[in-house]
């Protein structure tokens, strides 16, 4: 596989064309995200996923455009939190990310969470982002930390296929069903977490991801480091991956995973590290009460 800077493209189920990896900014705090963003655009990314809960969309914005590049060039992500769930409500939350990124039109534009305690306001905030699409505003729609039964019931009523489910995925937690349920129907997976989350404990007793045995073998064996040998299983699975940092030297490296690719015993042994435990909150416990948070206008 030959050497690149940038990430190869996916192309969702509408015929829009995303690149296959990005830059999360989860967590990233508003005074260093517009740093990060720049050092990943100058690495080569070209693909940015915020979300209105972040409180960073404005930082993510002010990079893009302090890059140079042009607007078409940056694949830009962003999420309606619960909070701004319901028709009117989610078309409001699309004018808030917009203003802040201070974009007219969004590339993919998804639901945070299913909010399930009110899936009947889940729905209206879907319809919300059909309509937003069908008026250009947005490229492309999606939802995040859908499980199947979530799924099923937003297809019921839906009148366009979400383009992407964003879900925790990495070797210890790969929801194989929630992916096969959206291959079947044309939805990408889209890993959030992707290298293990970092903290993911097992029960083995590593520390972390980064000092598995398993993963460590592999990345010496490629001359990569674990963080990039669990990036490229992502890949390799046909998923979307969008590792977060804020450190130039680690971004790049994330970017780096595009010139190897791992055997079929490789892949298989990444496999075999399968836990069933998630490391972030289970989608049926959030709720409105739980998790409900304003997203300011500005």
């Amino acid at each position: 596989m030959a050497r690149t800077t940038t990430a190869p493209t996916l192309q969702l189920n509408n015929g829009v064309t995303m690149p296959a990896l990005g830059l999360g900014v989860f967590q990233s705090p508003p005074e260093e995200t517009t740093a990060a963003v720049e050092a990943a655009l100058r690495a080569g990314y070209r693909h940015i996923d915020t979300a209105a809960a972040y409180f960073n969309e404005r930082e993510v914005g002010d990079a893009v455009r302090a890059s140079g590049l042009d607007r078409s060039e940056v694949f830009l992500e962003t999420k309606i939190w619960i909070s701004d769930y319901g028709y009117d409500e989610t078309l409001h939350g699309f004018e808030k990310s917009a203003g802040k990124l201070g974009v007219e039109q969004i590339d993919l534009l998804i639901l945070h969470q299913a909010l399930p305690s009110d899936f009947d306001r889940t729905l209206d905030a879907y319809r919300a982002l059909e309509t937003l699409l069908a008026d250009g505003r947005v490229r492309a729609i999606g939802v995040s930390n859908f499980m199947v039964d979530h799924l099923t019931r937003l297809l019921d009523h839906a009148s366009v296929v979400p383009a992407v489910n964003q879900i925790e995925q990495h070797p210890y937690f790969q929801q194989a069903e929630v992916q096969a349920f959206g291959e079947r129907h044309g939805i990408l997976a889209q890993a959030w977490s992707p290298i293990g989350g970092i903290t993911f404990y097992r029960d083995s007793g590593h520390a972390n991801a980064l000092e598995d045995p398993v993963i460590t073998e592999i990345a010496s064996a490629h001359g990569k480091s674990p963080a990039q040998v669990m990036l490229r299983w992502g890949l390799q699975h046909g998923r979307s991956v969008i590792p977060k940092s804020t450190n130039p030297a680690r971004i790049a490296e994330n970017l780096d995973v595009f010139d190897f690719e791992l055997s079929a015993e490789q892949l298989s042994a990444l496999d075999g590290l399968e836990t069933g435990k998630r490391g972030g909150p289970a989608p049926e416990d959030v709720t409105l009460e739980t998790f409900g948070r304003d997203i300011p206008e500005a």
